[in-house]
């Protein structure tokens, strides 16, 4: 076994320590914190890269390096735990160590002026090293705990602002509802380890996810008929639908913008969300485990696939009505990770991964460069009050809008258009239905025309920034009134994630299909002419087309007629104001929730409120009182009777004691005295006797 298995535990370790010590660090310590932040991921970049490059040379072999341990034992059972290495682990930490880094550098910047700038790395740094505990898990254990651990630093980040009532409402929204989805989760994981006897993903043949424990589960059958690793899978699946904002839980990823900007990039690009999408691509045997040999995709990732698909077209919709800079990009989250989720259930684990190492890059890159002109803007997120930012933040608009056209799909030169084909070619393709590729491309269409939209809305017309802005943060010293550009520890890494949102995609392409080659273990072919094949060639140019309709759309909207002021009409929503007002309020999901799920946890929490206090509380006192009248009675009969009745026995013992004390009191004149009335006695007795 070579040095980075064995080691591969130090590249999450890392940033955990630095989190550790940082927690250590007084509020001044700021180059401290963000020098161990830093300094952590960047050494785990390195190591990242070191296991990268043994997977790389080891390219062919077909072999996942695992290193398991024993935990602890109970009764005559030990719990292992482990990490492993594989090309999907590889490209993982790679993604996350390095998008993290670039976010990292930024923070510097974005949070130069809080005054809890230490904590917020002690946070950060905590967030990264459980993301990376996710990655490197062999054991569903593990990843679990590692899960968690991830939704505990969303919390805290999300409601960094806890003096905030919107930060601590959206913190605690977050963390309530990704706990639904991972009590299914924590379910499945109960069940496959009582059916299996072991959490290890991978352990010479005797891991849960290998080929003995696969037909084992195939084999029985749960509810409704449907097969054991049917259920599991999808219970683990709920799991993933929360951290991964898919319909229905996909309510708290819209309202986790109100943590810093660095945060949603973070969370929206490299680590929780990805981690849904990474844990269905994980457990990926056991979805697509089937009894025999079939073509058909199995009902759980029938399950992936639809829900996946209407989350799709769900947050796009919702997207082209929503006027925060912020939210916008965080419906767009929710749309691509349905595209994810999407094509891991039509296309199998290199589609949906392609998209979503693409989208790390692209997403990171949206969210921080709108972090560069909320910073520019002094804190402003509503786009209605922006307008000519391109004059004022001509790099933030350059690589905005490179990141702008890697998620539209912008033909050939963007990335997203690479990995966003492979997902429709897949479903196209898909044997069960072709509902799914309309979905997504409808959502496609849908994806050019918002993002177009909010780029005529925040770089094109003339500036409409009033003079009174909110702060970056509410600790922010910022008092310009006009935009400027953001500083080079800012706009550094926006470029260089710029670059990688053009270049990425052509690791992917049908020409050369590297990625999906490397991440199946088979050799790399290099063929122009898949390019010219029928099927891809129609697919492009249905993608194209779409892509080039949304962006006309949107020109045609909002580019024609600049802007004029911040209070002027969408000219969408004065075309059809009703399904806009819709649109606007996500579909009232938030309100139709409060209005049945919230308010009958309410109404059940004052239900019980009512039993505990009239029904139970009046139980227990109840029978407290009668304990009371039955301790009374018991000492009254004491007391009374049983006292009385003892105590006047030992009076009259203790009086007779008295009596006969006196005959042996020590006294010789006292015995002679007694013998001799004993003897007249007697005398007179014998004499009275004789007289008879």
């Amino acid at each position: 076994m070579t040095w980075i298995v064995q080691n591969l535990w130090l590249v999450p370790a890392l940033p955990v320590f630095a989190a550790g010590i940082s927690a250590l660090l007084g509020r001044r310590s700021r180059i401290a914190s963000a020098s161990l932040a830093i300094g952590s991921l960047a050494v785990s970049f390195l190591l990242s890269l070191c296991a990268f490059a043994h997977v790389l040379a080891n390219h062919g072999t077909d072999q996942v390096l695992t290193f398991n341990f024993r935990w602890f034992q109970f009764g005559d059972q030990w719990l292992r735990l482990g990490w492993m290495l594989d090309p999907l682990t590889a490209l993982m930490l790679l993604m996350v160590t390095f998008v993290g880094l670039l976010i990292f550098i930024y923070s510097v910047g974005y949070m130069a002026h809080d005054e809890n700038f230490t904590r917020f790395f002690c946070f950060m740094a905590l967030f990264a090293g459980a993301m990376l505990g996710v990655v490197i898990a062999n054991s569903l254990l593990l990843l679990f705990m590692s899960w968690e651990i991830v939704g505990l630093t969303s919390y805290l980040l999300i409601g960094f602002w806890y003096h905030k009532p919107e930060a601590a409402a959206a913190a605690k929204k977050a963390f309530i509802t990704t706990r639904i989805g991972d009590l299914a989760f924590l379910l499945g994981m109960v069940w496959l380890y009582a059916k299996t006897g072991t959490l290890l993903f991978y352990d010479a043949g005797a891991g849960c996810l290998e080929s003995s424990a696969l037909a084992h589960l195939v084999a029985q059958t749960a509810v409704f008929g449907l097969a054991l690793s049917t259920i599991i899978g999808i219970l683990i699946f709920c799991g993933a639908a929360g951290k991964s904002g898919q319909v229905p839980f996909h309510v708290w990823l819209p309202d986790a913008m109100e943590g810093p900007t660095p945060v949603s990039a973070l969370i929206h690009a490299a680590t929780m969300v990805a981690a849904g999408v990474f844990l269905i691509a994980r457990i990926y045997p056991l979805m697509s485990a089937h009894a025999g040999i079939s073509l058909t995709p199995t009902i759980a990732l029938q399950v992936v696939t639809w829900v996946g698909a209407i989350t799709a077209v769900f947050g796009a919709t919702i997207a082209v009505a929503q006027f925060d800079i912020k939210r916008i990009l965080a419906y767009s989250t929710i749309s691509q990770l349905g595209y994810m989720m999407m094509g891991l259930g039509v296309g199998g684990v290199a589609v949906g991964m392609f998209h979503l190492i693409i989208h790390a890059f692209f997403k990171a890159l949206l969210f921080l460069g709108a972090g560069s002109v909320i910073h520019g803007c002094n804190g402003e997120q509503d786009i209605r009050r922006m307008g000519g930012l391109r004059k004022f933040m001509p790099i933030t608009f350059a690589a905005y809008s490179a990141g702008m056209l890697a998620l539209c799909g912008f033909p050939f030169f963007f990335s997203g258009f690479w990995s966003k084909d492979e997902i429709l070619h897949a479903a196209h393709n898909w044997s069960i239905s072709q509902a799914p590729f309309y979905m997504a491309a409808f959502g496609a269409l849908l994806t050019a025309f918002y993002m177009t939209r909010q780029v005529y809305y925040v770089f094109g017309g003339n500036s409409r920034l009033t003079e009174v802005s909110r702060d970056l943060s509410p600790n922010s010293s910022h008092a310009t009134s006009h935009p400027h550009e953001s500083p080079a520890v800012m706009t550094i890494p926006l470029a260089i994630l710029a670059a990688f949102a053009v270049l990425l995609g052509f690791i992917g392409t049908p020409a050369w299909p590297w990625f999906q080659s490397f991440l199946d273990n088979k050799p790399v072919p290099l063929s122009f002419t898949a390019l010219s094949s029928y099927g891809i060639i129609s697919i492009m140019l249905t993608s194209s087309l779409l892509v080039f309709c949304g962006l006309g759309l949107g020109w045609w909207f909002y580019g024609r007629r600049p802007i004029a002021s911040d209070s002027a009409p969408d000219p969408l929503g004065k075309l059809q104001p009703q399904l806009y007002s819709v649109l606007n309020h996500a579909f009232f999901v938030d309100a139709l929730y409060g209005a049945t799920l919230i308010r009958l946890n309410t109404l059940w929490s004052r239900a019980c409120d009512w039993l505990d206090r009239w029904v139970w509380n009046g139980a227990v006192q109840t029978v407290s009182y009668l304990v009371l009248v039955v301790a009374w009675l018991d000492n009254f009969f004491d007391a009374s009777v049983v006292n009385t009745g003892f105590d006047e026995g030992c009076q009259g013992v203790s009086r007779s004691g008295q009596i006969l004390s006196l005959l042996q009191n020590g006294q010789v004149q006292s015995y002679m005295g007694v013998i001799g009335c004993a003897l007249i006695a007697l005398v007179v007795l014998l004499l009275w006797g004789a007289k008879l």
